[in-house]
């Protein structure tokens, strides 16, 4: 007879335990245990594996003829393809999560029906949140149309299973993962449980059948995706739509890419009909800078392959208050009160006094150490009141001794800033001395310290 079992399991690690605990004592969360029931069988029971299924089960030589090559697909959209290693891969589990209302459903909508229109076959929209008229009305507002679009609204993931398996598409969608149920498990959809179940069945159709899976996953109040970090383990490539809802512009990262580079970005543009791509994304983000305003650079960051230039503006002021404010946006907060430091104790600035607020333009979120240069400059400029030359850019990490420390890719970097008219680059000394031979009209200025730096941008 079999017999039930009830456990209590955390719906942010998934850590079960026999009763109900107040705080998981694996991911420290509060208030996040569920009771879920457990069927217990009897003893294990030996597979049920005749011998002759046995014999016909063999190894492959991974360079033989057998294997055949893997060509990848494009959807028609070349942020996404860049983005993902060249297209898409078949039977390829993909994550997509961000933020409520950042424009995950959008961006997959436009992508099946790219798609579909550039020759790619037949795609399958599922949906558990909406209906399937509201995603119609919502692709003709979007000005999208296509006869090789299916879209089916259910939960059920043995239902949806049987819907691809009819239809057979190249490309599927699940928006989202959170909404999907297996009736088989007690749990209610969302569950620790119910996502690790219905995505563990959902990659092996993926891999079985060829078909290109993309998971819509919903995000925490910390910006990470809902459900067990197990599901970021069990997928072939995870992404994370980025952006500030009232900025127009998207940022699509690869966190992780078992096809390609894990470092790549998409820049797109969220318009009247859509998202749309951004091709120089630096002339974009440059075309509102003001002109011989104090505290304002441009900085050259690098995500993945890709140069970006990016304006940085800083604004220091005296505090009214007796502990300074640190107010800043897109960069890390840590990174420039460390960076203050550096400068009051290397370059005798009075910072302890003043308030600094500093700000990456467009809603960018920049995490490199080649901005450390960019930033003291910012501050710099704000600080002494003296605009920074308009042609000038500054690239370079800086150490706790007010050293310049050289940066990888310096090449790329400037070549991106030439292309938008910048021929004056203060970048480090070790980076001066293996920089190949440039054009002629463009200053190249090598820096040891901070102080260097601060006098030759100022």
């Amino acid at each position: 007879m079999k017999k039930i079992e009830t456990i209590f399991e955390c719906q942010t690690c998934g850590y079960q335990a026999p009763k109900w605990l107040g705080r998981c004592p694996d991911c420290g969360k509060w208030d996040c245990f569920v009771e879920n029931s457990t069927v217990l069988s009897g003893p294990a029971r030996k597979p049920n594996v005749k011998k002759k299924d046995i014999g016909n089960i063999e190894a492959v030589l991974l360079n033989s003829d057998n294997i055949k090559d893997i060509q990848r697909k494009k959807t028609g959209i070349n942020e996404l393809d860049r983005t993902l290693g060249g297209g898409i891969t078949p039977g390829s589990l993909i994550l997509l999560g961000g933020d409520p209302g950042i424009g995950k459903s959008t961006l997959m909508l436009q992508v099946l029906y790219a798609f579909s229109n550039n020759g790619g076959g037949k795609v399958l929209y599922i949906t558990g949140e909406e209906s399937t008229s509201q995603i119609r009305l919502r692709s003709k507002r979007l000005g999208l149309s296509s006869s090789s679009v299916f879209a089916a609204s259910e939960i059920d993931i043995d239902i949806i299973l049987s819907i691809a398996k009819k239809i057979k598409p190249d490309i599927m969608v699940i928006d989202s993962i959170q909404t999907m149920f297996n009736k088989d498990l007690s749990s209610v959809p969302g569950s620790v449980t119910q996502v690790r179940e219905t995505a563990a069945r959902l990659m092996i159709t993926a891999k079985k059948s060829s078909i290109s899976i993309f998971l819509i996953g919903h995000v925490t109040k910390e910006g990470a995706i809902a459900g067990p970090k197990l599901l970021e383990h069990m997928v072939d490539t995870v992404l994370y739509f980025e952006g500030d809802k009232n900025y127009i512009f998207r940022i699509l990262r690869v966190v992780k890419n078992r096809f390609g580079s894990a470092n790549e970005i998409g820049v797109f543009e969220m318009r009247e009909k859509g998202l749309c791509e951004i091709a120089n994304p630096s002339a974009l983000f440059l075309s509102q800078r003001p002109k011989a305003a104090s505290g304002s650079v441009v900085i050259a960051s690098l995500e993945g392959t890709r140069p970006i230039l990016i304006e940085i503006q800083a604004l220091v002021s005296a505090t009214n208050f007796g502990t300074p404010r640190r107010t800043i946006l897109g960069l890390d907060h840590n990174r420039v009160a460390l960076l203050a430091a550096v400068m009051e104790k290397r370059l005798g600035t009075r910072l302890i006094g003043s308030d600094i607020f500093m700000n990456v333009t467009g809603g960018i979120k920049i995490d490199e150490p080649a901005v450390d240069l960019g930033i003291i400059s910012a501050i710099a400029s704000s600080y002494f009141d003296k605009p920074i030359r308009s042609n000038a850019i500054a690239i370079g990490e800086v150490g706790l001794t007010g050293e310049a420390r050289a940066v990888s890719h310096i090449d790329i970097r400037i070549a991106e800033a030439v292309k938008m008219g910048f021929n004056k680059f203060i970048i480090p000394a070790g980076n001066f001395k293996r920089i190949k031979k440039q054009d002629k009209n463009i200053d190249i200025v090598g820096v040891s310290t901070i102080a260097e730096a601060v006098d030759a941008v100022l």
